[in-house]
């Protein structure tokens, strides 16, 4: 912008300027007049006023004022037919009509300078006024362009509610949630129509209290588009005054089904990862018996012809034994040798968990189910769905989740503790028991029907003492895993010491070898192993040769006595009339060494069902 001073010093300029045209052209004017070549002698007037119209034109009132005087006094004294400076008294009525002819002139000009400077400044103005306006509409067009690129990339609506006549204004990232035309003018029930049923009621609800009470809305609920896609959105919005005194709804619409897609897929792999470090840390910190199978005798490959059978298929199995005869790792060899083995293995022990938390540890909870439920809780079930769940000590399940397993082998469903929502599982179920179930079933421990259920596929791992010929394979074994954990080097066995071990009943089977061993590592000082013989049961004795023939006769016996029972109660073990009651024993302890002899007390039974 221009300073005073440079505005003072041009207005100077000017002024200094026209009055110096006021000069020049009246003397113009009266030069012109006389110029004799030119015989312009009746034309001074026209002239003179031509020169006033210029100077009040350029110079404006002064300069104008300068002209007129000059003018006048060059037409009074200079021009014909009484060119001289004396009076003309009969002149003086020509004289005042040209003064006043001058003056009306230069009025003239003035005003009109004045109007066309008048209307240049109000062009200007105009112009100055159009420009703004025109960068104004530019910023707005920018603004509203980054504000609907912020609503596209936000995935953010806006929109207006007029509560008094229910005229609604959408922009047009709201027309893109609603996935509706933007030529469709929106009303209150374009968006109901895209409500979710099942959220309906809640819109609804939220919809009247903010008519009626003007309340904040901060909601989230579900749209269903026409191909069947479900949209979650968030709605936020207050409601305020109009200057009129109308109120109007203003709010926002967020589409958050990515936000909610991306959670549901985090709490997915979170579930996913749970299972999986379950899973890990079942398989880390298990104490497993062995990690191998190990040995090669008759009834050892029996067994595995079995798993070898059913690993393939998906059908339950129950596989039953003595403590410590390695259940466990058969159900594992099943495992691994099924289309599951690359899904999740999960082992439960029944046994080791209180009798108040066996249905949520197997079947999870919600948060709130019961004191201590501070958060949701998979289930060993939901852990392994997909993969192999191993019920171990199956038969110490109590009654009421023994009704909860038995609608997960019979539906394939199951629901958390506190939930009143039924899951679908796919799962395949292993179970192991010492237990005699068919007693636990005769004295009401046990469902029957559980129990037919989960002996769909029966495998009976047999006791160590019926496989001594892998007791030097185990041993081997278990000195190596042993000794290289002990950092010791041990290149034999004394036979003396294997005699004993073979020779022993191990009534705790691979797990009272696998201790023996350890501790026998453990005390060795030499590369050959010895085992002391007061580690090898309790005050036990070796079984001599002539004890074994024995046992062997008085097992021949006691297995005639046994078959002669059943074959008098036709096959029937408990009640009145059954093996147990003539022989006088216990039904538990008939069926366990019905068990041990090898007895097929069905082929017993004449007609008769089994009990």
């Amino acid at each position: 912008m221009p300073s005073t001073a440079d505005l003072f010093e041009n207005r100077e300029k000017r002024t200094i300027g026209g009055y110096a045209i006021a000069v020049f052209s009246v003397f113009l004017a009266l030069f012109i007049s006389h110029w004799p070549s030119l015989h312009l002698e009746s034309a001074p007037v026209s002239l003179f006023l031509c020169a006033v119209m210029l100077s009040a034109w350029f110079g404006g009132i002064g300069p104008g004022c300068l002209a007129l005087v000059l003018s006048s006094l060059g037409f009074y004294y200079f021009l014909p037919p009484m060119d001289t400076l004396l009076a003309k008294p009969g002149q003086m009525a020509r004289f005042v009509v040209f003064v006043l002819s001058a003056m009306v002139v230069g009025a003239l000009s003035v005003a009109q300078r004045r109007a066309t400077e008048s209307l240049r400044k109000t062009r200007d103005d105009l112009k100055e006024m159009v420009q703004k306006l025109k960068e104004a509409n530019e910023s707005h067009a920018r603004s509203e362009a980054y504000l609907a690129g912020a609503q596209t990339l936000s995935h953010t609506g806006s929109f207006g509610w007029d509560i008094s006549t229910g005229e609604q204004f959408w922009s047009e990232e709201t027309y893109r949630i609603f996935e509706y035309d933007q030529t469709v003018e929106p009303t209150l029930q374009l968006a109901f129509d895209r409500v979710h049923p099942e959220d309906v009621q809640l819109v609804q609800q939220v919809t009247a209290d903010t008519s009626q009470d003007g309340r904040d809305v901060d909601v989230e609920h579900r749209l269903l588009m026409p191909d069947g896609r479900v949209k979650t959105i968030r709605v936020l919005g207050h409601t305020s005054q109009e200057p009129d005194g109308k109120p109007i709804f203003l709010g926002a619409i967020t589409d958050i089904s990515v936000v909610k897609n991306a959670f549901e897929e985090i709490r997915i792999l979170r579930d996913q990862l749970y299972k999986e470090n379950l899973a890990l840390r079942e398989e880390i910190d298990v104490t497993r018996m062995f990690e191998e199978i190990v040995g090669s005798s008759p009834a050892l490959q029996a067994v595995l012809a079995k798993v070898a059978k059913v690993a393939p298929t998906d059908s339950t199995v129950l596989i039953t034994g003595e403590t410590g005869t390695g259940k466990e790792l058969i159900a594992r060899a099943i495992h691994k040798r099924s289309p599951r083995s690359t899904q999740a293995f999960i082992s439960v022990n029944c046994a080791a968990i209180p009798r108040d938390l066996v249905a949520s540890e197997l079947f999870g909870h919600e948060k709130g189910a019961f004191t201590g439920a501070t958060q949701r809780r998979l289930g060993r079930f939901e852990s392994a769905d997909g993969g192999t769940i191993f019920l171990d000590e199956a038969g110490e399940l109590p009654p009421e989740t023994q009704i909860s397993l038995l609608r997960v082998l019979q539906e394939r469903e199951f629901q958390r503790v506190g939930s009143n929502e039924s899951l679908q599982i796919d799962v395949r179920i292993v179970a192991a028991t010492n237990r005699d179930l068919e007693a636990a079933i005769a004295a009401g421990g046990f469902r029957e029907d559980l129990f037919y259920r989960l002996n769909v596929f029966p495998i009976e791992v047999p006791p160590l003492r019926q496989r001594r010929e892998d007791i030097p394979l185990l041993v081997e074994y278990f000195v190596d895993r042993y000794a290289s954990k002990a950092g010791k080097r041990i290149t034999g066995i004394d036979k003396r010491s294997m005699d004993l071990l073979q020779s022993y009943s191990w009534p705790g089977n691979i797990r009272e070898l696998q201790n023996v061993i350890e501790r026998s590592v453990i005390a060795c000082d030499t590369e050959n192993l010895s085992v002391d013989e007061s580690w090898v049961g309790r005050g036990a004795h070796p079984i001599a040769t002539k004890s074994q023939a024995l046992s062997e006769k008085l097992a021949a016996q006691e297995k005639e006595l046994i078959e002669a029972a059943l074959a008098e109660s036709h096959g029937r073990v408990s009640g009145p009339s059954g093996a147990a009651a003539k022989l006088g024993i216990p039904q538990s302890t008939l069926d366990s060494k019905i068990r041990s002899l090898k007895i097929d007390k069905h082929r017993f039974r004449k007609g008769q069902s089994a009990l």
